[in-house]
């Protein structure tokens, strides 16, 4: 339920969908078990985990959803030994070489007949839509699968208008500055964990833990030719977390005070906890996305077409 890491994408235009809408429509890619040959396996499951059937869970404004994903382990180095091992044998009986052909229908072959055989891993890629704040929050350390999860809700709507977003000073740019100006914006204390990167596809890159950001040695750094890329921070004595030059963010903990707030509902009445949990976490990250956008001059309605 509580998420860890955010990609925070806006709507070019308004998410209109209801509840009853939206369910009906995430019907159409249930999620189900690979079968004996397939590879993988890609749709909704319970947004809430053994404590519901339904696709989605609506609270504080927000609509709850949960991805999931199956892929079958098949190890490189078996498939590998099996296939050396037919195409020996090929050579042996026909005094030829294996063709090119051969080979890959030789490597077809062998993973339809392990596929049965094969380990499962299951992954889930929770995110949360805020028609309100007109974004969707992706809880994935994963740019990758935080598209995998749009393209899967764009699947079932028939369109999904969303973007990232984008400052128009670089990110990194003003990154950079509140470190150089120890202008820090109010709320945010910066951490001691960062990483530096010089200009370039091949530029240099320092990262940085259990460091001083504003000391003399990295202010050199930036005073030089490199550029924060990535910085820790704490925010409103709420939170505590690694912002990227995407505003993709990482490793988010939230403090003790926050957890708190709801030690006294019963964990026997867990629609009502699972219900207040999602209201106070969303109400704290739409909080916290609503401030770090506007240090970038941003906001949730900003790519909203007029």
């Amino acid at each position: 339920m509580w998420f860890k890491n955010l990609y925070i994408f806006a709507f070019t235009r308004p998410f209109t969908h209801t509840e009853d809408a939206l369910e009906s429509a995430l019907q159409e890619h249930v999620f189900a078990p690979c079968g004996k040959t397939e590879l993988s396996r890609f749709g909704w499951s319970s947004a809430i985990g053994k404590h519901g059937d339904r696709l989605l869970h609506f609270a504080n404004g927000s609509y709850l959803l949960n991805a999931r994903k199956e892929e079958k382990i098949l190890p490189a180095s078996v498939v590998k030994e099996a296939l050396e091992e037919k195409v020996e044998q090929l050579e042996q009986e026909h005094s030829r070489k294996a063709t090119k052909k051969e080979k890959e229908q030789f490597k077809e072959d062998i993973t339809f007949e392990l596929l049965p055989r094969a380990f499962s891993r299951i992954s889930d890629t929770q995110g949360y839509v805020c028609p309100e704040k007109n974004i969707i929050v992706v809880n994935s350390s994963s740019r990758g699968k935080a598209e995998d999860f749009l393209a899967l809700l764009r699947k079932c709507l028939g369109s999904l208008p969303v973007t990232s977003f984008v400052p128009d000073a670089g990110a990194e740019t003003i990154m950079t500055s509140w470190l150089l100006d120890q202008s820090l914006p109010e709320r945010f204390t910066i951490g001691f964990e960062g990483e530096l990167k010089a200009m370039g596809d091949d530029g240099a890159i320092l990262r940085c833990k259990n460091q001083d950001l504003l000391s003399d040695e990295i202010l050199a750094h930036l005073n030089g030719d490199k550029q924060v890329v990535k910085v820790a921070f704490d925010w409103d004595q709420t939170l505590s977390c690694i912002l990227c030059d995407d505003l993709s963010v990482k490793r988010l903990k939230f403090h003790d005070s926050v957890y708190e707030q709801n030690e006294d509902i019963p964990n026997d009445d867990m629609m009502v906890k699972i219900d207040a949990d999602f209201t106070l976490m969303t109400g704290e990250i739409n909080r916290f996305i609503d401030d770090m956008l506007a240090q970038f001059g941003l906001a949730t309605n900003s790519y909203l077409e007029e």
